[in-house]
Formats: structure tokens, C-alpha cells, sequence
């Protein structure tokens, strides 16, 4: 009798965790159609050469950089990063033009009790018009706040390492 609720409550997660990325592709939808005002559009990852991974601060790999395109026609990029918070991580996005230019960030997914007040909009708004020569300094050009210190020094240092990772591969002609 145990194995059987052993095998409910394993299929339930498994359940769960496939609906929880459904959703999470929805949200991610729906941020580039109120972003780019688009409708009908397609994005794909961009993969860079292997040896140019290395050389990246951030965790860029072949399925968290996207190129989005309407009629075949870049009109911006996605960026899907993960950063630490106290216990656990937390899940995040980053918009931009075809400049690659921050237009949007946002947190997708935030697993603390603690720290989530860096979801909202008007604090992830400084992050807007950010590029990759730009340096990001917690407590400076970075607002910070009270019982969220751990996550909001996590974004800025995450983004901190994105834009240097965008400025690297901008050097290399690969953007």
C-alpha cells in the first residue's frame, strides 16, 4: 500500500513540474507579444561556437539565448537566466532589441519566502536601457532593499554578467 501512494506522489510531482514549464512558456509568450507588440512571431537559439562559452561570465549555454524574428526578420533577443537567492534559485528574463539594448527584465520564478519584492516592476525598470557597456554596482546605480539584500545583489551580479557576455560576444561579431 505504501508504494502505491509512494508512486501517486511521484507522478503528481512529475505532473506538476511539466505543467509549471507549460506555464512558464506562456509567460514568456505572452512578455514578447506585449514587449514587441507582435502577434506571429518565431525565435530559436542562438548557438555560438564552443570554445566562445568558456569566455562568458554568465551561464549562456545553447538553450537560455534566443533570437526572436518577425517575417524572418530579428526584432530582438530572449534571455533566460537562472540566479541564486538564499536557499534556493530563482528564474528570470531579459528582453531586448535588436540593438541588444535591456528593453524588459522580469522574474519568472521566485522559490524564497523571502527577497520577491525584486519581482516587481518598478524595481526591475532600472534595469531598462541597460547595455553591455554598462556596469551595474549594488547600492549605487542599483536600488537596494531591505530583506531582499541576497537576491537583489544575485540580479545585479547576473546581469552585471550578462551584459559583460553580451559586450564579449558584440567584440567577437557574433551579435
Amino acid at each position: 500500500m505504501n508504494i502505491k501512494y509512494f508512486f501517486l506522489l511521484l507522478i503528481t510531482f512529475l505532473l506538476m513540474s511539466f505543467t509549471s514549464q507549460k506555464d512558464l512558456g506562456k509567460k514568456v509568450d505572452k512578455e514578447i507579444k506585449e514587449t514587441f507588440k507582435v502577434a506571429n512571431y518565431t525565435y530559436s537559439s542562438i548557438i555560438f561556437p564552443s570554445e566562445v562559452y568558456k569566455e562568458l561570465p554568465s551561464n549562456f549555454q545553447t538553450n537560455n539565448f534566443f533570437s526572436i524574428k518577425d517575417n524572418n526578420k530579428i526584432i530582438g533577443y530572449i534571455y533566460k537566466g537562472k540566479a541564486p537567492s538564499k536557499t534556493d534559485t530563482f528564474d528570470y528574463l531579459v528582453l531586448l532589441d535588436k540593438e541588444q539594448i535591456v528593453l524588459k527584465t522580469k522574474i519568472m520564478a521566485y522559490r524564497e519566502d523571502y527577497g520577491g519584492e525584486i519581482g516587481s516592476k518598478r524595481w526591475l525598470q532600472q534595469f531598462i536601457g541597460k547595455k553591455s557597456s554598462d556596469d551595474l554596482r549594488y547600492g549605487d546605480n542599483i536600488v537596494v532593499i531591505s530583506g531582499a539584500t541576497i537576491s537583489v545583489r544575485s540580479m545585479t551580479n547576473s546581469m552585471n554578467d550578462f551584459l559583460k557576455s553580451l559586450k564579449i560576444l558584440q567584440s567577437k561579431k557574433l551579435l
